[in-house]
């Protein structure tokens, strides 16, 4: 094959893998699972590790037992539980139920994520000292202002490198959801092979997608790691002098 022959086939071989990734990339943003999960995730997260430090036996009990199994058991199990599981159990006691794809990615990672969630705001809500508590009660607020005001500001600024993990952990973990036929960015790729039966290429250009979302999001916990750190903030604000006679 002559010179500038092959040398035009690199280049549309070059501009094509370029176009896959922007597809995938552009694929991965627009369909936003992750974003709902990482929301309902957080909330629900944040409820249960409150939950598991309650006074309450019961609401105590109750979150540990959900926190033990959803990190017990491995998501794709629970994948198979809510999406085949759940239609044939209410099918078994005659009621007609289903979910689609993304509803029940959703409800999976939701569920997963946030018994992870959980463990982080229940150990960062912990390491608050005791003085803290006793010192907002002295003042006459309630467990609830407490929590809101005084204890949950503080607990949240330790939480950020542990959640730092868990969303990228989170983010790898949208793979499985192809297995249930929900269109992600693996089960894009799996299409996308089928067609053209560039497996190599295509899963390297999978990879490398994730890793450039998971760069991205280090980066963006960095930054707002640093920007809730009192003492970061303070470098990087002008010392204020007084003058004389103003």
């Amino acid at each position: 094959m002559p010179t500038s022959a092959r040398s035009c086939r690199s280049c549309c071989e070059l501009k094509l893998g370029c176009d896959r990734l922007n597809r995938l990339m552009l694929f991965t943003i627009s369909r936003p699972p992750l974003i709902v999960t990482v929301f309902l995730g957080m909330i629900l997260g944040s409820l249960i590790g409150i939950a598991c430090l309650s006074a309450s036996r019961a609401l105590s009990v109750a979150a540990r037992i959900y926190v033990d199994f959803f990190r017990g058991t491995p998501l794709l199990v629970q994948l198979f539980m809510i999406y085949f599981g759940l239609p044939a159990l209410f099918k078994e006691i005659g009621v007609a139920f289903s979910l689609n794809q993304w509803t029940a990615a959703v409800i999976g990672l939701t569920l997963n994520s946030a018994a992870y969630i959980a463990e982080i705001v229940r150990g960062a809500i912990q390491s608050i000292e005791l003085g803290q508590r006793e010192a907002s009660e002295s003042l006459g607020l309630g467990p609830v202002q407490t929590m809101r005001y005084v204890i949950f500001p503080q607990a949240f600024r330790r939480m950020i490198p542990p959640l730092s993990n868990e969303f990228i952990s989170l983010l790898k973990d949208t793979s499985l959801v192809a297995v249930i036929g929900f269109e992600e960015l693996f089960r894009r790729g799996q299409l996308i092979v089928a067609q053209n039966y560039r497996a190599f290429e295509i899963y390297f250009s999978v990879a490398l997608v994730y890793l450039i979302l998971t760069l991205l999001s280090s980066q963006v916990f960095g930054q707002l790691e640093r920007w809730m750190n009192p003492l970061e903030r303070a470098k990087g604000r002008p010392i204020q002098t007084s003058q004389a006679g103003s």
